[in-house]
């Protein structure tokens, strides 16, 4: 049996936190691969020394750096364990250095793919010498060495499936055979040209899909500092209950529309070849959390977790008779699609086009929009400080009346909807509220579809 176990940045965040999680890991049985992200707060700390341009915020970068793990490990290990460590750190550090002070390096599109991925060459390998100190055999392995392939643009790349397989039949299987635990970097691969490219933040979740489906594991596991998957966000609805399981069209929608407990593109790698998945909590390792799997369970709920986004725009681009005009529709898309720029939901009528997007996004959104030919264009509008709701149930759209019972409670939290988007997913009924009436709506159906069914 292969286990895939990734941990997070606050599982691997402090000298203790890496002693929790080795213990974790020597635990599970059969072979286990681990995946790991940087240290709490270090990716985000490396990403601000890179984009300074001033020459002592990137020594001070380095400095902090090396100053962070070395204080972990002098925790960690003494005598002969501390000299094993020192000898593989010192030289991923000094090529750590060397890029830092490299000028020209900064030339390079990939340049900050490189550096903000630095943070997981420290972790994996203080990870590593932790499973070694506590008698396994273990090695730190980076996403070079292991075979992960990536494809696409800097900072914005996906896993090569097909190629990342192959790759690790070749470099990563034999190790597992030896009964050795590799402790693998998240967050990025290489691509064709041999250059980091990264998965974008919270990617650590994605790469361990990737190796799980690489490997054909038998079972992946997020370890994280949450319980699982809620029926709410606990922060907003303090009675929100733990979702013990559901499939993998739920768990995305949730993790796409705003549940912060995995990334969104974690599902697909794992219910590509049926591998189950479970979200854990590495400080309460004796807690079940939420499993995840393609088998849809029946039950009488309605809903089973209802997810916000917050902090988003809409931007209503109105022409004559727009819908008869795929081509109009098109290139509008196109031109947001230039910046990279997410769409959370579209909506269309006759002589309008409605789009989504993040309130930060909006300012780029607008000076692409207005590069269109002004002949086209009768106005272009913005609401912005509005909120997505995603209401999430197994099978949603196939139970009669149900969006009429969701809006009833709309309507009870006296709350205007801005926008609908229904249809897309046969698992949600997303819709847009006012910013500030959000958490009156979540509390609405929260209270009628989760809690009183949950004690009828």
């Amino acid at each position: 049996m292969i286990t895939v176990m990734k941990f997070g940045g606050s599982s691997v965040g402090s000298p203790e936190a890496l002693g929790r999680v080795a213990d974790i890991v020597l635990g599970t049985e059969g072979q286990k691969v681990v995946v790991a992200s940087a240290m709490s707060g270090v990716t985000n700390f490396l990403v601000s020394a890179a984009e300074s341009d001033n020459r002592k915020d990137r020594e001070r970068a380095v400095e902090g750096l090396d100053e962070m793990h070395l204080a972990a490990a002098a925790k960690l290990f003494e005598g002969v364990a501390m000299e094993a460590f020192m000898d593989e750190y010192r030289p991923r550090f000094e090529e750590f250095k060397a890029l830092m002070t490299d000028e020209a390096a900064a030339a390079d599109p990939f340049y900050m793919d490189t550096v903000s991925s630095q943070g997981e060459r420290f972790s994996t390998l203080l990870l590593a010498h932790v499973l070694r100190l506590k008698g396994a055999r273990a090695v730190a392995m980076t996403a070079e060495e292991c075979g992960i392939s990536a494809e696409g643009r800097p900072l914005n790349g996906s896993a090569a499936l097909n190629r990342t397989e192959s790759q690790m039949t070749m470099r990563l299987k034999p190790v597992l055979e030896q009964g050795i635990i590799p402790v693998i970097t998240g967050f990025y691969g290489i691509n064709d040209d041999g250059k980091v490219l990264t998965f974008g933040r919270g990617g650590s979740d994605y790469s361990a899909a990737v190796v799980a489906n690489g490997l054909d594991a038998d079972v992946l596991e997020i370890w994280t500092d949450v319980d699982g998957f809620m029926s709410a966000d606990p922060r907003m609805i303090p009675d929100a209950v733990l979702i013990d399981e559901m499939n993998y069209a739920e768990a995305a929608e949730l993790a796409y529309f705003g549940a912060k407990v995995l990334h969104p593109r974690t599902i697909e790698p794992v219910r590509m070849k049926h591998i189950p998945l479970r979200i854990r909590n590495s400080f309460k390792p004796e807690d079940a959390g939420t499993s995840v799997h393609h088998l849809r369970k029946q039950t009488d709920e309605m809903l089973k977790s209802v997810a916000v986004k917050t902090d988003l725009s809409i931007i209503s681009i109105s022409s004559a008779e727009i819908a008869y005009r795929p081509n109009m529709v098109a290139r509008i898309i196109e031109k947001i699609a230039e910046n990279d720029v997410i769409i959370y939901s579209l909506s269309t009528s006759l002589s309008t086009v409605a789009l989504l997007v993040h309130n930060n996004d909006v300012k780029a959104t607008m000076m692409r929009l207005n590069t269109l030919d002004a002949g086209d264009i009768e106005r272009i509008e913005v609401k912005s400080d509005v909120a997505l709701v995603c209401a999430v149930g197994d099978n949603l759209l196939a139970k009669c009346g149900v969006s009429g019972d969701i809006f009833s409670a709309v309507k009870d939290a006296r709350a205007n909807v801005e926008m609908i988007s229904e249809g897309a997913s046969d698992v949600s009924l997303n819709f847009v509220v006012p910013m500030y009436k959000v958490t009156e709506v979540v509390r609405s159906l929260h209270s009628r579809f989760v809690t009183k069914e949950r004690s009828a």
